[in-house]
């Protein structure tokens, strides 16, 4: 009598798994996941940023700002000598294509400085002026930060201070209230 040749149960079951498992990894390291992913990252770098001014402008005793604009930011440092607001580093932060940022101070919305061609001098006066404030105290500019798509229906997280405590990510329902 012959024997029948073939794969059993369990070996078809360990074999599932490990193309499972290797479908998943595949999945999670090529960012399937989407902009959602990327807004969430986009909003914990700039909160990291955020406390991290904050520990500095404590620790140097200097006062630092993040400058704006829909689809960019930038950190300035104050230099007392000068009197000005000069870049930490070179360039903005470009958010992706697909995201924007918008920003109310103490409550009032704040309309962000976009690409629009200006007088060189008039940009460069309304570039060097932060719109959010890390005092050396360890006090902040009282803000609402929103880093959203673009699209209608997209993700929207928010950003936000009372001044005193450091800010957190939270998600922006369809009522426009964090939560």
């Amino acid at each position: 009598m012959r024997r029948a040749r073939g794969f059993t149960l369990i070996e078809l079951l360990v074999v599932l798994v490990i193309i499972g498992g290797m479908v998943g990894l595949a999945v999670l390291s090529t960012g399937i996941a989407g902009p959602a992913r990327a807004l969430n990252n986009e909003a914990d770098r700039l909160v990291g940023l955020i406390g991290v001014l904050a520990e500095e402008a404590v620790l140097d005793n200097r006062e630092y700002g993040l400058r704006l604009s829909p689809a960019a930011y930038q950190v300035l440092r104050y230099e007392e000598s000068s009197g000005k607001w000069l870049p930490l580093a070179g360039k903005d932060h470009q958010l992706p294509d697909w995201a924007e940022l918008s920003f109310e101070l103490e409550g009032q919305a704040i309309t962000l400085p976009g690409p629009a061609k200006e007088d060189k001098e008039q940009k460069a006066a309304a570039d060097s002026v932060p719109q959010l404030l890390i005092l050396s105290s360890g006090e902040l500019s009282p803000f609402r930060l929103r880093l959203g798509e673009r699209r209608k229906d997209g993700l929207r997280l928010q950003m936000s201070s009372d001044g005193f405590r450091l800010p957190k990510v939270e998600a922006v329902t369809a009522s426009g209230r964090a939560g």
